[in-house]
Protein backbone atom coordinates (compact mmCIF):
# COMPACT_ATOMS: atom_id res chain seq x y z
CA UNK A 1 0.00 0.00 0.00
CA UNK A 2 1.70 3.46 -1.02
CA UNK A 3 1.35 6.34 1.33
CA UNK A 4 -0.52 8.35 -1.23
CA UNK A 5 -3.77 5.86 -0.46
CA UNK A 6 -3.04 5.52 3.35
CA UNK A 7 -3.10 9.71 3.01
CA UNK A 8 -6.61 9.52 1.42
CA UNK A 9 -7.79 6.57 3.77
CA UNK A 10 -7.22 9.29 6.77
CA UNK A 11 -8.74 11.78 5.15
CA UNK A 12 -11.78 10.07 4.28
CA UNK A 13 -12.31 9.13 8.40
CA UNK A 14 -11.91 12.33 9.37
CA UNK A 15 -14.16 13.43 7.00
CA UNK A 16 -16.96 11.20 8.16
CA UNK A 17 -16.31 12.05 11.90
CA UNK A 18 -17.13 15.60 11.15
CA UNK A 19 -19.52 14.60 9.39
CA UNK A 20 -20.69 13.01 12.67
CA UNK A 21 -20.14 15.77 14.73
CA UNK A 22 -21.62 18.47 12.69
CA UNK A 23 -24.87 15.83 12.54
CA UNK A 24 -25.07 15.16 16.06
CA UNK A 25 -24.06 19.28 16.74
CA UNK A 26 -27.31 19.78 14.28
CA UNK A 27 -29.47 17.44 16.34
CA UNK A 28 -28.60 18.91 19.33
CA UNK A 29 -29.61 22.41 18.01
CA UNK A 30 -33.20 20.91 17.16
CA UNK A 31 -33.99 19.40 20.12
CA UNK A 32 -31.92 20.84 23.28
CA UNK A 33 -34.45 23.85 23.32
CA UNK A 34 -37.74 21.50 22.81
CA UNK A 35 -36.71 19.38 25.26
CA UNK A 36 -35.69 22.32 27.83
CA UNK A 37 -38.79 23.37 26.93
CA UNK A 38 -40.47 19.99 28.08
CA UNK A 39 -38.40 19.66 31.21
CA UNK A 40 -38.64 22.97 33.02
CA UNK A 41 -41.84 22.63 33.54
CA UNK A 42 -41.55 18.84 34.42
CA UNK A 43 -39.41 19.65 37.15
CA UNK A 44 -41.43 22.36 38.77
CA UNK A 45 -44.38 20.28 39.44
CA UNK A 46 -42.03 17.36 40.54
CA UNK A 47 -40.24 19.91 43.23
CA UNK A 48 -44.08 21.68 43.89
CA UNK A 49 -45.70 18.03 44.34
CA UNK A 50 -42.56 16.59 46.41
CA UNK A 51 -42.36 19.42 49.19
CA UNK A 52 -46.11 19.55 49.35
CA UNK A 53 -46.02 16.15 50.25
CA UNK A 54 -42.70 16.16 52.54
CA UNK A 55 -44.84 19.05 54.11
CA UNK A 56 -48.14 16.90 54.63
CA UNK A 57 -46.20 13.97 55.94
CA UNK A 58 -44.29 15.76 58.72
CA UNK A 59 -47.82 18.07 59.89
CA UNK A 60 -49.61 14.75 59.85
CA UNK A 61 -46.90 12.92 62.40
CA UNK A 62 -46.86 15.93 64.07
CA UNK A 63 -50.64 15.81 64.17
CA UNK A 64 -51.00 12.29 65.20
CA UNK A 65 -47.93 12.77 68.00
CA UNK A 66 -50.64 15.86 69.74
CA UNK A 67 -52.98 14.42 72.04
CA UNK A 68 -56.75 15.93 70.84
CA UNK A 69 -58.24 18.23 73.45
CA UNK A 70 -61.22 16.27 75.02
CA UNK A 71 -64.70 16.66 72.99
CA UNK A 72 -66.74 16.66 76.44
CA UNK A 73 -64.81 18.27 79.47
CA UNK A 74 -66.07 16.30 82.31
CA UNK A 75 -68.84 13.71 82.95
CA UNK A 76 -70.21 14.70 86.68
CA UNK A 77 -72.87 12.07 86.67
CA UNK A 78 -70.63 9.21 86.02
CA UNK A 79 -68.32 11.08 89.08
CA UNK A 80 -71.14 10.93 91.24
CA UNK A 81 -72.07 7.71 90.81
CA UNK A 82 -68.36 6.54 91.35
CA UNK A 83 -68.42 8.70 94.55
CA UNK A 84 -71.44 7.13 96.08
CA UNK A 85 -70.35 3.69 95.01
CA UNK A 86 -67.21 4.12 96.70
CA UNK A 87 -68.53 5.13 99.85
CA UNK A 88 -68.35 2.39 102.71
CA UNK A 89 -68.89 4.68 105.92
CA UNK A 90 -71.64 4.75 106.13
CA UNK A 91 -72.45 2.66 102.40
CA UNK A 92 -74.52 4.45 100.01
CA UNK A 93 -78.24 2.62 99.84
CA UNK A 94 -79.19 0.37 97.03
CA UNK A 95 -82.09 2.95 95.65
CA UNK A 96 -79.64 6.08 95.31
CA UNK A 97 -77.12 3.96 94.01
CA UNK A 98 -79.96 3.03 90.93
CA UNK A 99 -81.01 6.38 91.07
CA UNK A 100 -77.57 7.84 90.62
CA UNK A 101 -77.16 5.16 87.32
CA UNK A 102 -79.78 6.20 85.70
CA UNK A 103 -79.06 9.76 85.81
CA UNK A 104 -75.50 8.63 84.20
CA UNK A 105 -77.61 6.87 81.44
CA UNK A 106 -79.37 9.62 80.95
CA UNK A 107 -76.33 11.81 80.35
CA UNK A 108 -74.98 9.58 78.33
CA UNK A 109 -78.35 9.33 75.92
CA UNK A 110 -77.59 13.06 75.59
CA UNK A 111 -74.10 12.84 74.20
CA UNK A 112 -74.42 10.45 71.97
CA UNK A 113 -77.40 12.43 70.47
CA UNK A 114 -75.32 15.08 70.29
CA UNK A 115 -72.47 13.28 68.65
CA UNK A 116 -75.04 12.22 66.13
CA UNK A 117 -76.18 15.64 65.33
CA UNK A 118 -72.22 17.08 65.32
CA UNK A 119 -70.54 14.03 63.32
CA UNK A 120 -72.08 14.87 60.10
CA UNK A 121 -71.47 18.67 60.10
CA UNK A 122 -68.29 18.69 60.98
CA UNK A 123 -66.87 16.30 58.52
CA UNK A 124 -68.66 18.86 55.94
CA UNK A 125 -66.47 21.17 57.26
CA UNK A 126 -63.07 19.68 57.27
CA UNK A 127 -63.36 18.39 54.00
CA UNK A 128 -64.20 22.15 53.01
CA UNK A 129 -61.21 23.30 55.22
CA UNK A 130 -63.11 25.66 57.33
CA UNK A 131 -62.15 23.84 60.27
CA UNK A 132 -58.81 21.73 61.47
CA UNK A 133 -58.75 17.86 61.82
CA UNK A 134 -58.29 18.46 65.73
CA UNK A 135 -61.91 19.47 66.37
CA UNK A 136 -62.91 16.25 64.66
CA UNK A 137 -60.21 14.09 66.15
CA UNK A 138 -61.68 14.90 69.46
CA UNK A 139 -65.22 14.14 68.41
CA UNK A 140 -63.99 10.51 67.07
CA UNK A 141 -62.16 9.88 70.32
CA UNK A 142 -65.36 11.00 72.53
CA UNK A 143 -67.76 8.20 69.96
CA UNK A 144 -64.92 5.79 71.22
CA UNK A 145 -64.89 6.82 75.20
CA UNK A 146 -69.15 6.52 74.73
CA UNK A 147 -68.82 2.97 73.84
CA UNK A 148 -66.55 2.30 76.07
CA UNK A 149 -68.95 4.34 78.81
CA UNK A 150 -72.39 2.52 77.80
CA UNK A 151 -70.99 -1.10 77.87
CA UNK A 152 -69.68 0.00 81.59
CA UNK A 153 -73.37 1.39 82.51
CA UNK A 154 -74.69 -1.94 81.15
CA UNK A 155 -72.34 -4.48 83.21
CA UNK A 156 -73.35 -1.97 86.30
CA UNK A 157 -76.97 -1.84 85.59
CA UNK A 158 -76.47 -5.65 85.56
CA UNK A 159 -75.01 -6.12 88.83
CA UNK A 160 -77.58 -4.51 90.63
CA UNK A 161 -80.80 -6.52 88.50
CA UNK A 162 -80.14 -9.46 85.87
CA UNK A 163 -81.45 -7.99 82.86
CA UNK A 164 -81.71 -4.53 83.45
CA UNK A 165 -78.61 -3.70 81.30
CA UNK A 166 -80.35 -3.85 78.00
CA UNK A 167 -83.21 -1.79 79.33
CA UNK A 168 -81.74 1.08 81.36
CA UNK A 169 -80.65 3.09 78.08
CA UNK A 170 -84.64 3.07 76.74
CA UNK A 171 -85.59 3.91 79.85
CA UNK A 172 -83.20 6.65 80.10
CA UNK A 173 -84.41 7.61 76.56
CA UNK A 174 -88.06 7.61 78.13
CA UNK A 175 -87.63 9.66 80.86
CA UNK A 176 -85.47 12.88 78.71
CA UNK A 177 -88.75 12.38 76.59
CA UNK A 178 -90.82 13.11 79.49
CA UNK A 179 -88.40 16.02 81.28
CA UNK A 180 -88.78 18.03 77.38
CA UNK A 181 -92.94 17.40 77.43
CA UNK A 182 -92.85 18.38 81.15
CA UNK A 183 -90.62 21.87 80.72
CA UNK A 184 -92.87 22.65 77.65
CA UNK A 185 -95.94 22.31 79.65
CA UNK A 186 -94.40 24.24 82.39
CA UNK A 187 -93.21 27.05 79.98
CA UNK A 188 -96.56 27.30 78.50
CA UNK A 189 -98.78 30.19 81.06
CA UNK A 190 -95.24 32.31 80.70
CA UNK A 191 -95.19 31.54 76.84
CA UNK A 192 -98.80 32.85 76.65
CA UNK A 193 -98.12 35.33 78.61
CA UNK A 194 -95.36 36.71 76.41
CA UNK A 195 -97.27 36.35 73.22
CA UNK A 196 -100.14 38.28 75.30
CA UNK A 197 -98.18 41.60 75.80
CA UNK A 198 -96.63 41.11 72.05
CA UNK A 199 -99.62 41.22 70.35
CA UNK A 200 -101.65 43.41 72.99
CA UNK A 201 -104.91 40.84 72.78
CA UNK A 202 -105.58 38.63 75.81
CA UNK A 203 -106.34 34.83 75.02
CA UNK A 204 -109.62 33.57 75.38
CA UNK A 205 -110.18 31.13 78.24
CA UNK A 206 -111.14 27.81 77.20
CA UNK A 207 -114.28 26.41 78.52
CA UNK A 208 -114.32 24.34 81.73
CA UNK A 209 -116.12 20.89 80.13
CA UNK A 210 -117.91 19.59 83.75
CA UNK A 211 -116.92 15.92 84.21
CA UNK A 212 -119.14 13.03 82.81
CA UNK A 213 -120.13 10.55 85.24
CA UNK A 214 -121.46 7.18 83.95
CA UNK A 215 -123.34 4.66 86.28
CA UNK A 216 -123.17 0.99 85.60
CA UNK A 217 -125.92 -0.87 86.46
CA UNK A 218 -125.78 -4.77 86.73
CA UNK A 219 -127.21 -6.51 83.58
CA UNK A 220 -129.57 -8.83 85.68
CA UNK A 221 -131.42 -6.49 87.18
CA UNK A 222 -134.92 -5.74 86.01
CA UNK A 223 -136.35 -2.21 85.06
CA UNK A 224 -138.37 0.05 87.42
CA UNK A 225 -140.96 0.10 84.73
CA UNK A 226 -142.78 -3.41 86.04
CA UNK A 227 -142.79 -2.63 90.12
CA UNK A 228 -145.75 -5.83 89.81
CA UNK A 229 -143.92 -8.19 88.07
CA UNK A 230 -140.68 -7.69 90.52
CA UNK A 231 -143.07 -8.18 93.79
CA UNK A 232 -144.68 -11.09 92.09
CA UNK A 233 -141.29 -12.91 91.52
CA UNK A 234 -140.11 -12.02 95.07
CA UNK A 235 -143.36 -13.82 96.38
CA UNK A 236 -143.09 -16.79 94.11
CA UNK A 237 -139.57 -17.06 95.14
CA UNK A 238 -140.76 -16.38 98.82
CA UNK A 239 -143.34 -19.16 98.41
CA UNK A 240 -140.80 -21.96 96.37
CA UNK A 241 -138.36 -21.45 99.42
CA UNK A 242 -141.04 -22.66 102.16
CA UNK A 243 -142.25 -25.22 100.02
CA UNK A 244 -138.61 -26.87 99.94
CA UNK A 245 -138.17 -26.28 103.26
CA UNK A 246 -141.52 -28.05 104.31
CA UNK A 247 -140.48 -31.03 101.91
CA UNK A 248 -137.21 -31.33 103.78
CA UNK A 249 -138.32 -31.07 107.05
CA UNK A 250 -141.03 -34.23 106.20
CA UNK A 251 -138.59 -36.06 104.80
CA UNK A 252 -136.40 -35.87 107.73
CA UNK A 253 -139.25 -37.21 110.35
Amino acid sequence: MHLHDIHVMNWGFVSDRNVFRDSGQLITGLFLPQMASVLVPVAYIIIVFGSLFIFSYFYRKQAASRIPEPYFTSHPERNTYVTLLQKTDPPTPEVILKSALVRRAIADVLRVMRIREDKPALQNLVQKGSVGDDLLNSLLAAEKEMEAEIIEVMNEANSFVEGWGPIIFPTANEMIANEKMRAIFEQTGDRRTELERRYGRKAQNTPNIAPITVTMTPSNSVPRAAPQANEQTVENAATSDAESQSKSGKKRK
